[in-house]
């Protein structure tokens, strides 16, 4: 359990959306295409063909702490920006922002779960979505893949499962999505796609990272076998695209390991569920929805409660100090603004945060984990392979 802490952190700066984050990546590389309406935020070099590698889960401090397994990519390193990855850290919320290019105020995918309104439920912004849920109703801007498509050709290659997914229809549709299953199959198909495309902007994901991470923890020798994968991958990608191809790797969110000694089932302290109608978002950046009525007194003993409970470990704040603080983007649709928690409880330390009586028990098996605002999580890189 945690111990009380008399003064609340100071809260960390806001990602740098509109200069320096996750939401620039295809944005700019659409504008160094000539796509209409997009603006090069992030000074990328001309090219007739640009291919965005997403590598879920690569935060930039693991990528140079673990560089001895990527030799091909730590020989980047040196050139490397760091950029913002939306918030929350949760592949949803980033790959929204990568395909909108957009903030979550914006977008709307403001979770890894999150409450709808209209359904008085928490519904999955990732791989689950709620039959309930429409994706062009929750997240209605075009996407910029949907855009370029209008004027070069535009590839999407990712997981045949993920070809017509809500996610993908939310943020990420547009142009033409070439299912590969295996890492050699992915590198395939993007080079044939590429060098079959005068002008071309892609799109390919990379997930293996994130999943070995989340089930043996960014240290592990299995996250480590999955980075030199990826190394080598990309190494074959860049020594096979057709010239004049620039190729970029980001990433979504990084990662913290959480040893099992510090995962928590907070439904079992009374007065931190105390008036709370819902529990949503992720271990690492906890989602509290108060019942309609509760007033700011309310949220007020809730607050207490966390910060007396919590407050050495986490960042504590309400839905509005995060819009204020530009958590969300410079401004939050009305629409989105009932999707936030009224509290917020985001880890500071290594722990992670439980409702079991909403997640099964297996959840607390998982130890990679991000959600929240430490430079861990928040950081992600900008390399420039080709």
């Amino acid at each position: 359990m945690g111990s009380d802490s008399a003064v609340p952190s100071p809260l960390p700066a806001a990602p740098a959306y509109g200069s320096r984050s996750v939401s620039d990546v295809l944005a700019s590389a659409a504008a160094v295409l000539g796509v209409p309406g997009y603006t090069n935020r992030l000074n990328l070099p001309a090219a007739k063909r640009v291919c965005v590698v997403m590598v879920d889960g690569l935060g930039l401090s693991l990528l140079k702490k673990r560089g001895g397994h990527a030799p091909f990519l730590r020989s980047f390193l040196p050139g490397a920006r760091s950029l913002d990855a939306s918030f929350p850290t949760t592949t949803a919320a980033s790959l929204a922002s990568l395909g909108t290019g957009l903030p979550p105020g914006r977008h709307g995918l403001v979770g890894y779960d999150v409450l709808d309104p209209e359904q008085d439920k928490v519904v999955n912004m990732l791989g689950s979505w709620d039959a309930g849920v429409d994706p062009l109703r929750w997240q209605p801007y075009p996407t910029v893949l949907e855009e370029a498509a209008g004027h070069v050709s535009v590839a999407t290659v990712s997981l045949p499962r993920f070809a017509d997914s809500a996610l993908t229809r939310a943020a990420l549709r547009g142009g033409t999505f070439i299912p590969a299953s295996g890492v050699h199959a992915r590198v395939s198909a993007a080079v044939d796609a590429l060098a079959g495309a005068d002008r071309m902007l892609m799109y390919l994901y990379w997930n293996e990272l994130d999943k070995a991470g989340h089930r043996y923890g960014s240290a592990s020798a299995e996250w480590g076998n999955e980075l030199e994968e990826l190394d080598s991958a990309l190494k074959r990608l860049v020594a096979r695209v057709p010239a004049g191809t620039l190729v970029l790797l980001t990433a979504d969110h990084g990662m913290v390991d959480v040893p099992a000694g510090a995962r928590f089932d907070f439904s079992t302290q009374p007065e931190l569920i105390d008036g709370v109608r819902h529990t949503a978002g992720e271990p690492r950046m906890v989602h509290l929805y108060l019942e309609p009525d509760a007033g700011s007194a309310a949220l007020e003993r809730l607050r207490s409660a966390w910060q007396k409970a919590y407050g050495n470990r986490a960042w504590i704040f309400t839905r509005n100090e995060a819009v204020q603080a530009g958590y969300f983007g410079p401004d939050v649709d009305p629409a989105v603004l009932p999707r936030i928690g009224d509290l917020l409880v985001a880890a500071r330390e290594p722990i992670a945060l439980y409702d079991l009586r909403r997640v099964p028990a297996s959840a607390f098996d998982v130890v990679g984990q991000h959600g929240s605002l430490t430079r861990a999580e928040c950081e992600v890189p900008l390399l420039v392979l080709a």
